[in-house]
């Protein structure tokens, strides 16, 4: 009898013992430790649990500035940009003197660049200029931050890099919107498409694309001055191009784009 009580008492201790937190006594380093590890083994929700409950459990100093930056990461390596892109925003408005925030500023850019439509890429047959352009505006704002903000930080070279990519891709996305409103009959629509494309992204290699569009388009509006005026442009710029080759001796207002 006495051994059965015994072992009950053995089992019950056990039992309890099962039910104690580990992390009772937790401090803050002990749990980034933890995090880290987790983080280190690339296993993200685990660590975003932890980071988490450091967070609440200690939301002050170091331990917690540092957890509030690698979870944003750790959501961004699983796919969940809105909330990578929540965390960044929260940790560049806690901690606008941090001298990490030039890398936050760069992790939220890269959160809407897309990087499997970057420029080590190519193989992707899916080209940034035909989906929707918001996300590389928003990519474009963001490394734009950056390196007004950081013109010295270690992420900057590689923003102006992706900076160049998007204006491209950004400018290619208008010219294909503007072949598309050609190509339906909605000439003035596409003379001005591919206007804005030539203004706003003037170092672009789309612009022989934007000044063929504009001279078909005023074509077949009828509208001679315009249309005379593109090729005028388009042979001082491309004199190859065929559609330029008349109008070679006659100057224009278009001038203004190119000088």
């Amino acid at each position: 009898m006495a051994a059965l009580l015994l072992a009950c008492a053995l089992a019950g201790c056990s039992f309890f013992a099962s039910k104690i937190d580990p992390k009772k006594d937790w401090q803050a380093a002990d749990f980034y430790k933890a995090a880290k590890e987790q983080f280190d083994s690339q296993n993200w929700d685990a660590a975003i649990k932890t980071y988490d409950e450091l967070e609440a459990k200690f939301p002050f100093g170091r331990f917690a500035q540092q957890a509030q930056i690698e979870v944003a990461y750790a959501y961004y390596k699983q796919g969940e940009i809105a909330q990578s892109v929540t965390a960044l925003e929260k940790f560049v408005k806690l901690h606008p003197n941090h001298p990490n925030v030039d890398y936050a500023l760069y992790l939220k850019a890269l959160c809407n660049f897309k990087e499997d439509l970057g420029p080590f890429s190519r193989l992707v047959t899916q080209d940034l200029a035909d989906r929707d352009p918001k996300a590389a505006r928003e990519s474009f704002e963001g490394f734009k931050d950056l390196v007004t903000r950081f013109p010295e930080s270690r992420y900057a070279a590689d923003s102006r890099e992706r900076m160049a990519y998007l204006v491209e891709a950004l400018a290619r996305h208008e010219v294909r919107v503007a072949r598309y409103y050609l190509s339906r009959g909605a000439y003035l629509a596409a003379a001005n498409r591919a206007q804005d494309a030539i203004v706003r992204f003037p170092n672009s290699p789309t612009h022989r694309e934007s000044l063929d569009i504009m001279v078909e388009a005023y074509d077949r509006m009828g509208m001679k001055e315009l249309r005379d005026d593109s090729k005028r442009v388009l042979v001082k710029n491309f004199p190859e191009d065929p559609l330029g080759q008349s109008g070679k001796n006659r100057g224009g207002s278009w001038w203004k784009f190119w000088q």
